[in-house]
């Protein structure tokens, strides 16, 4: 097989699993897996409570300006801008600990993530040949699982040769910068490809009373997709007894979303997307609730198969889902969708500190965070009821 081969569509697949380990990995998640070490040696809760905020502060800004992105060629080079970017911003917390410097730092790594996974999943999306893309999208979205993992595994290899947190974001780095040349390569159309992008007037009329409910659910779900995804490792090791189980059940983490975005979409297709995103949302607010309720290793452990398991595929489900009711309109739907979840991945992390400074520990942080998933569930469960909402 020839893996220099531009246009194999297996090549295309697995260049864009590597931007997302670039992108949303190193750039995005990899905190998560150091925030433990940071923490004992650098960082407040407090100011890494904000350094996750300003983060998806540039992922939503990266994301709404993606939407804007026309043509191809532009997309081509916004996304190339993105790898760099997201390779810099992670060697700038390898060479200083300046909080300025790290606040400006992941404000930009927020908007190259978003070049990665927005922007470069467009790319690949164009780039496919196949008649019906979804099962292959759905296997490139398991790129995010991979990020976490493979980010992961590159952190505890860093570790267990008895280097620093600051090495580890070293390493990765290199790593990034090595891998990221393949995406780079691949992902690239002829000079001469124009877009086919078709321009549509804004259609207030798809703004109908589900939508809005879905839009609000899709607030609640950036909430539920924060909390874990920038704490859980601390989560865990706070619990007493559970010290040193947190990077376990983060890595656990990325393999859980692997493959859970391919299972979610087939069962969607199979008994309709409110009724499987209800019950995606409802398994990820258990999993919110367990570190709050239980210090059973086990169970922890699987809150963590549980968040994993859903925050990949409900972000599916609700963009795919958003893509139906739009019709041929879908700029300002998915711009009205991304919006409100940036919004809720923005301010879950700040309440979440001030809770946990407060009262010493996660757990009303947790409560919060389930107690606004579970709200958007009553609002897509109660749409369906009312609403008489098929889909």
């Amino acid at each position: 097989m020839n893996f220099l081969d531009k246009n194999s569509n297996t090549n295309i697949i697995i260049a864009g699993i590597i931007a997302l380990i670039v992108g949303v990995g190193v750039a995005r998640f990899v905190f998560t897996s150091l925030l433990p070490s940071m923490l004992e040696e650098q960082l407040t809760l407090t100011f890494a409570g904000v350094l996750a905020s300003v983060n998806f502060v540039g992922y939503l800004s990266g994301s709404i300006f993606a939407i804007f992105i026309k043509d191809m060629q532009s997309k081509v080079k916004w996304f190339r801008i993105g790898l760099v970017l997201a390779i810099l911003m992670t060697l700038v917390l390898a060479t200083t600990t300046h909080e300025v410097i790290w606040f400006i730092s992941r404000i930009i790594a927020g908007f190259a993530a978003a070049m990665g996974l927005v922007v470069g999943s467009a790319i690949v999306m164009s780039k496919l040949k196949f008649e019906d893309k979804t099962k292959a999208m759905g296997i490139h979205f398991s790129g995010i699982g991979f990020s976490i993992a493979v980010c992961d595994i590159v952190t505890r290899l860093v570790f267990a040769y008895e280097g620093s947190w600051q090495d580890t974001w070293m390493v990765l780095t290199l790593f990034g910068a090595v891998i990221a040349l393949y995406p780079l390569y691949i992902l690239d159309f002829d000079k001469t490809q124009t877009s086919h992008t078709q321009k549509h007037k804004i259609d207030k009329s798809i703004f109908s009373v589900f939508v809005i409910v879905l839009i609000a659910a899709y607030f609640t779900e950036g909430v539920g997709f924060v909390i874990q995804g920038t704490f859980l490792p601390d989560i865990i090791n706070s619990i007493e007894g559970l010290e040193g189980l947190g990077e376990l059940t983060w890595l656990i983490v990325g393999i859980s979303g692997i493959f859970s975005c391919i299972l979610w979409m087939r069962l969607a297709a199979s008994f309709g997307y409110v009724n499987i995103i209800i019950i995606a949302m409802s398994i990820q607010a258990v999993g919110v609730l367990i570190p709050a309720v239980t210090a059973h290793p086990f169970l922890n452990i699987l809150s963590g198969v549980f968040y994993g398991g859903t925050f990949v595929g409900l972000v599916a489900l609700f963009m795919s889902l958003g893509g139906k009711l739009a019709g041929n309109n879908p700029v300002i739907l998915m711009g009205a969708l991304t919006t409100a979840y940036g919004i809720g991945q923005v301010i879950a992390p700040l309440y979440a500190v001030v809770l946990t400074d407060w009262s010493g520990n996660y757990n009303y942080a947790l409560y919060v965070t389930a107690v606004i998933i579970i709200g958007g569930i009553a609002l897509l469960f109660g749409a369906k009821r009312v609403l008489k909402i098929h889909y």
